[in-house]
């Protein structure tokens, strides 16, 4: 079921932006404008991480504990499980804004709702206020989820476009780390304060996309889907050619970008039926669903949401050790995600996916084994050996789920459907989320260590989906992508366009022609 999709391909914008010999920090617009994306647009994920610390530390925190009146079971998944089931309600409206108002926009929207719920979850005097802070929190973060992620494709440079959009996803460690880390230091206060400053605290990420969002250009696709070509044409002239309106890239980009979009909106009516129209849109749909699944439930959310009893298994019952070892799996895990954004340019996005769900099976079945061992007898050896293994799940996750997720969503999906397959995507990630969070309490709480060998069958299942249905996208650029798996007509439509371009602008038919049997080539 590969097929064709597999077959590489050397775009020819591609192949120019991976021969420009000059990095991106010699460059100074450019370099201005990812020094601004991660403030405000990369760092939208640290909440996701933030959020994840709240409920996995604040559950070690006795003053928390206290005032929910130890929560456990159901009472202590719907805690948690709020926030995704808040993302499930928004998720149907975000194509409108996104797609209406621009990607600048949809951050600042989303943004401002999470601020709103995240003080009321700080000040929040009884479990039902807790619970609805969390679902105001989690309506907002897709939004600026799904904007942001698009804005990082459509903004970056070909060349570091993978790398960044790889990055996005890594700042969630970074909020992981916050949260934990703050939530070690408030611990040691004798009061509610202990939970309800970090609480508080995971705003920050919002309020610098409030205050730094609106520096940043516009999706210059997003300005030519709205006929605003001379401001599109401006960013694409500012931070792709550094000012200078004769760069040849530039002319080839506008006009592949043009031509392209002219194409996706001949045969899309911007509507969720696009999702189902055709063949194509239904394996990209099929795709970002089992991709939204696979991020929430191949385990992690065991170790992100209840780490707690996850160590409560293997016999280590101390709130301090807990809330260290937590700490050190974060910061483990910000230097395994940043890793394996920086190395996205070099290998093809099937192999590390491969690589990736073989060794989280790998990991989760040694977890598994030396987790029964422990209940068996006790081993002391065991107990050791899974806390290795939960250190050792961390690089298996990264290589493919946290590396690639955003930068194979925007390969996979064209400009007109983009919004709605990254929302899709989130739509099935935050259900799965809200699934995970509400019933892994009580699956390791009825079978315990038992409960992990319902994610090794699973994760077993997503390494042979990822075989028979996972497409190649490295190499290409975003518009030659939008036809993955239409007609190839569609493809030369664009290259001819491209190729007339490259032979300046020329009528004559026979240049024309040499110029597309030169992209053809290149």
């Amino acid at each position: 079921m590969v097929g064709a999709a597999d077959v590489g391909s050397d775009n020819l914008i591609h192949r120019m932006a991976m021969d420009d010999p000059i990095p991106w920090y010699k460059k100074p617009n450019l370099r201005a404008m990812y020094l601004l994306l991660f403030p405000c647009v990369i760092g939208i994920e640290m909440t996701s991480g933030f959020d994840s610390q709240i409920i996995n530390a604040a559950q070690l925190l006795p003053a928390w504990k206290d005032y929910f009146g130890h929560p456990t079971g159901s009472y202590s998944g719907i805690l948690a499980a709020a926030l995704p089931l808040g993302s499930v309600v928004g998720l149907p409206f975000i194509p409108i804004v996104n797609d209406t108002f621009g990607r600048r926009w949809c951050i600042m929207f989303g943004s401002c709702i999470m601020v709103i719920g995240t003080i009321v979850q700080g000040f929040s005097y009884n479990g039902v206020m807790y619970i609805l802070a969390r679902a105001i929190i989690g309506f907002g973060l897709p939004y600026a989820i799904v904007a942001g992620s698009c804005l990082i494709g459509e903004l970056a440079y070909p060349k570091e476009r993978p790398i960044l959009t790889s990055l996005f996803n890594a700042c969630y460690f970074l909020g992981a780390i916050v949260a934990a880390g703050t939530t070690f230091g408030t611990q040691h206060i004798a009061n509610d304060w202990s939970w309800r400053i970090p609480s508080l605290l995971q705003m920050a990420p919002s309020l610098l996309q409030i205050f730094f969002v609106f520096f940043l250009p516009e999706s210059p696709r997003y300005l030519m889907s709205k006929d605003r070509y001379e401001d599109a044409k401006q960013v694409l002239i500012k931070y792709h050619a550094e000012g200078n309106p004769e760069s040849e890239f530039v002319k080839a980009e506008i006009v592949e970008i043009k031509t392209t979009l002219e194409i996706e909106m001949e045969n899309s009516k911007r509507s969720w039926g696009d999702m189902i129209r055709t063949a194509g849109m239904r394996r990209r749909l099929l795709i970002g669903s089992l991709l939204g699944l696979a991020t929430q439930l191949s385990g992690n959310v065991v170790i992100s949401y209840y780490l707690g009893d996850v160590l409560k298994l293997i016999g280590y019952t101390d709130p301090s050790f807990q809330a260290q070892y937590n700490l050190g799996n974060q910061c483990w895990s910000l230097v395994c995600g940043v890793s394996a954004a920086l190395v996205v340019m070099r290998f093809r996005r099937r192999t590390m996916y491969l690589t990736g769900i073989l060794s989280i099976f790998a990991v989760y079945v040694a977890w598994t084994i030396c987790s029964a061992v422990f209940v068996s007898n006790h081993s002391e050896v065991a107990a050791k050996l899974s806390l290795f293994w939960i250190y050792a799940y961390s690089p298996a996750y990264n290589l493919c789920f946290n590396a690639l997720t955003y930068t194979y969503l925007i390969e996979i999906f064209p400009f007109a459907q983009r919004a709605r397959g990254i929302a899709i995507f989130q739509f099935w990630g935050k259900a799965a989320q809200f699934f995970g969070t509400y019933v892994n309490p009580i699956g390791t709480g009825a079978i315990g260590w038992k409960w992990l060998l319902v994610y090794c069958c699973w994760i077993l299942v997503e390494a042979v989906l990822i075989y028979f249905l996972w497409p190649e996208t490295s190499g290409r650029s975003l518009e030659e992508l939008a036809f993955l798996f239409e007609k190839d007509e569609y493809a030369r439509r664009t290259e001819a366009a491209l190729a007339k371009t490259l032979a300046g602008g020329s009528d004559n038919e026979e240049k024309n022609v040499q110029a597309v049997e030169t992209v053809e080539k290149v």
